[in-house]
């Protein structure tokens, strides 16, 4: 599921407040609301409609141990959620506990909207994914608790690649190149052998970390893009050669249609979310009427020869400052992202916030692929001004630039360095 960092976060009168509040010392660890009469735990949608039975069970198991306490919850969706919180953050009636996704956490980490926690009070803390662990940290400090995870894979329709003599995945980017050849030259070119959209700098990202390069870096204590470095632009000048080579669609578009591209049969393949390729072959949106038994996702291998790095997308859960109940939250928190409730999430078809438990999902054929991609992941810079580069589509304006010929790709990437490097570092 996309998240995308919300922008409004900034409201004056909610800042003034958070600051006053201050830090409460212990963070996590701290008694604070050991003894509350009363949780409060915001959640979106997604849990309440496909897994309430896991609300249900860490709630009896925090009031098993606190007699009388009475548990609330609220569900929201995703833009919902986030301008219900603002508005509250300025006030004292907070939620004790509240699901971010991954990319939303930075901007509110930035502005001292939640309290810190102590990753030793969290079963399986020692084991978080990366990308996990990267979105709930800041400035040294641990302000949430991964929940789930969302990979990104390759899927393929096997019928296209058959046709051309294609019969099982690509273990190789070679290989993968070399069977799009085939399926390009077979096709022609008003199909496109991999519906690669231009702007989707989730997947252009993957090919400059699967190079050596990254978005930015820190130095010293300031945050500096590093597009330019010869590194990312080897990542970029291959993800360009894919968007020349084998994306016939429209060179303006981002990601968020592609599964409705997909399903309209233009295409031999795509590079995204582990959803999209099962949402395509929805009868809603499949116009061939046949992807139900002709798509399957793949490892997506990298021009590095390893497996590419993907982006990982997923919710966290944190504990605003404000909160009187604290201690409580992070019980809640901890029976929740248990070790039963990794087991329930697994079961609903996610991605567990662990590696010991990704790892038990390699050996199983129905969750092999997404366990085995999300083995190799990144995430953005943890800077204070990322939400404004993501706001100003820095990099998908870089993107729609190499992808139209607009600009060549060392001076669409110098470009973006520049823009990047006026807000990286501004809280």
């Amino acid at each position: 599921m996309k998240r995308k960092l919300v922008a409004a976060i900034g409201i004056a009168g909610m800042m003034v407040s958070i600051a006053a509040c201050g830090s409460n010392g212990k963070g996590g660890g701290s008694d604070k609301g050991a003894d509350a009469k009363e949780l409060t735990v915001w959640l979106t949608v997604d849990a309440q409609n496909n897994w309430p039975e896991l609300v249900k069970a860490a709630d009896d198991a925090v009031a098993k141990q606190h007699p009388g306490l009475k548990i609330k919850h609220e569900y929201y969706g995703w833009p919902d959620k986030n301008t219900k919180l603002d508005a509250v953050l300025a006030t004292d009636k907070v939620p004790d506990v509240v699901e971010m996704g991954n990319t939303e956490m930075l901007g509110y980490m930035v502005k001292g909207a939640f309290a810190p926690v102590e990753p030793a009070k969290f079963d399986s803390s020692s084991a978080w994914l990366d990308g996990l662990k990267a979105s709930v940290t800041y400035d040294g400090k641990t302000y949430g608790v991964p929940y789930y995870a969302g990979g990104r894979v390759a899927n393929w329709r096997k019928d296209v690649f058959a046709a051309s003599g294609v019969k099982t995945p690509p273990k190789t980017y070679q290989e993968l190149t070399a069977d799009l050849d085939k399926v390009q030259k077979k096709q022609g070119d008003k199909f496109s052998a991999w519906y690669q959209p231009t702007r989707d700098w989730y997947a252009a990202m993957s090919f400059v970390y699967d190079a050596g390069g990254a978005i930015a870096q820190n130095q010293g204590g300031q945050w500096k893009a590093s597009l330019s470095s010869p590194e990312s632009l080897k990542g970029l000048n291959e993800f360009k050669k894919v968007v020349d080579s084998y994306m016939h669609g429209d060179k303006t578009k981002d990601e968020a249609d592609r599964y409705i591209v997909y399903g309209q049969g233009k295409s031999g393949m795509i590079f995204g979310a582990a959803w999209e390729g099962a949402t395509a072959a929805d009868p809603k949106n499949d116009k061939t009427g046949k992807l139900k038994n002709d798509l399957e996702n793949f490892v997506m291998p990298g021009p590095s020869g390893k497996n590419m790095p993907v982006f990982l997308g997923g919710s966290d859960l944190a504990v605003p400052v404000k909160s009187k109940a604290q201690a409580l939250a992070a019980e809640w928190i901890n029976a929740f992202t248990g070790p039963s409730g990794q087991k329930g999430l697994i079961a609903k078809g996610n991605l567990p916030n662990n590696k010991t438990d990704l790892a038990t999902l390699k050996n199983d054929p129905a969750t092999a692929v997404p366990a085995t991609a999300a083995e190799s992941n990144w995430f953005v810079p943890m800077a204070p001004g990322w939400g404004q580069v993501e706001k100003a589509q820095i990099l998908q304006t870089m993107l729609q630039s190499i992808g139209t010929g607009k600009k060549s790709v060392a001076d669409a990437a110098k470009d973006a360095d520049a823009a990047i490097d006026k807000v990286i570092n501004t809280k």
